[in-house]
């Protein structure tokens, strides 16, 4: 058998920082169209390997070949991989792409999806250009998302909003301060408001999902001399997948309704949709009986969400500790990839229990 830690580290050998995947594209798609049994397809730095042997259904496990900036190169030690990527996400691509290559028979068809710009942009993450211009190699009946989860089904996700809000005052010398109305006073106002926030803590499908609201950006102020007329928070709102993003957005408005006033301005920058749990699916269900796999909500934004959003049942389940993603120590244990491995092997081999 491949050793799966080894081939994880080859693929960390490879720089892969959002908007250069090129290389590592090319490297799995070199490898993929080597395999018989696959029908191979690429669409810019993404590359999209399929069984198509006719059976009943299809499972989809995707996973992105970008990584954050960080050092470059991969180090083991015993028998555990450092390395930029190495728990997000490249164990898990190593996963997949072993499984691609040693799996003819699967008893469900398998779709890969290796695709680029996770990491940046919602608008330029190529899994969204998949589903505008070939969202049938994407069909399936489960997807499962290689998100480093420490061997875990993180269920669903959480939706996101950012929402900026900008409150006015009026202009004023800081020596007569009363003839202006200062607006990062008014500031301090709504961060309280933002402070108290009652966290919702909603189970949904048997997960607890564990909503937030965080301001992660504040500006305002002309001079030093100067009562400022203008301040602008920046805010996150992580919703739990039991409301839409409509109802969270008028419960923000809502909370903030006591400091808001005519003239200021409140407007959502960018929101993503939350995605259900999805642990009905047979198939789903079925892998975490048969591996005795632990269950948790997904806390943060995943694309299991734009699966879910096209009617596919989708979770998270990949080796590594998500908590060590995009840190400076990142890295990943062998017995993690070994569990994802042997489940996802079951899962793709062996007929599910009736």
């Amino acid at each position: 058998m491949t050793d799966l830690l080894a081939l994880a580290a080859e693929l960390v050998a490879i720089p892969s920082v959002t908007g250069d995947e090129h290389r590592l594209a090319t490297q799995i798609e070199t490898e993929l169209r080597q395999v018989p049994w696959l029908t191979v397809d690429r669409l810019g730095d993404s590359v999209v390997a399929r069984t198509n042997l006719g059976r009943e259904r299809r499972v989809v496990l995707a996973g992105h070949t970008d990584t954050v900036p960080g050092p470059t190169g991969a180090r083991i030690e015993g028998d555990t991989l450092y390395g930029t990527g190495a728990a997000d996400m490249k164990a898990g691509l190593a996963v997949y792409l072993e499984l691609a290559r040693s799996i003819s028979e699967p008893v469900v068809d398998v779709t890969y999806v290796f695709y680029a710009r996770e990491e940046g942009s919602f608008a330029d993450n190529e899994l969204g250009d998949l589903f505008a211009d070939r969202a049938d190699l994407l069909a399936g009946d489960l997807a499962l998302l290689g998100e480093p989860t420490d061997a875990w089904i993180e269920a669903g996700c959480q939706g996101s909003l950012r929402i900026e809000v900008s409150l006015r005052g009026a202009r004023a010398h800081t020596a007569r301060p009363w003839m202006g109305d200062n607006a990062i006073h008014r500031m301090g106002r709504l961060l309280a408001l933002v402070e108290a926030f009652e966290e919702r803590r909603p189970v949904v499908d048997g997960c607890e999902f564990r909503e937030a609201l965080q301001a992660v950006s504040v500006t305002g102020g002309l001079a030093g001399n100067v009562v400022p007329d203008l301040a602008t928070v920046t805010l996150n709102h992580r919703v739990a997948p039991d409301r839409t993003l409509e109802e969270a957005v008028a419960g923000v408005r809502t909370l903030l309704a006591p400091v808001l006033r005519d003239g200021d301005s409140f407007e959502v920058l960018d929101r993503s949709e939350p995605a259900q749990p999805g642990l009905g699916d047979p198939l789903l269900a079925d892998l975490v009986r048969r591996a005795g796999l632990k269950v948790r909500a997904k806390l943060g934004w995943t694309d299991v969400a734009r699966f879910s959003a096209a009617g596919v049942p989708a979770s998270n389940f990949g080796p590594g500790d998500p908590e060590l993603a995009h840190t400076a120590g990142e890295r990943v244990d062998r017995s993690a990839i070994d569990a994802v491995h042997t489940a996802l092997t079951n899962l793709l081999t062996t007929t599910p229990e009736e």
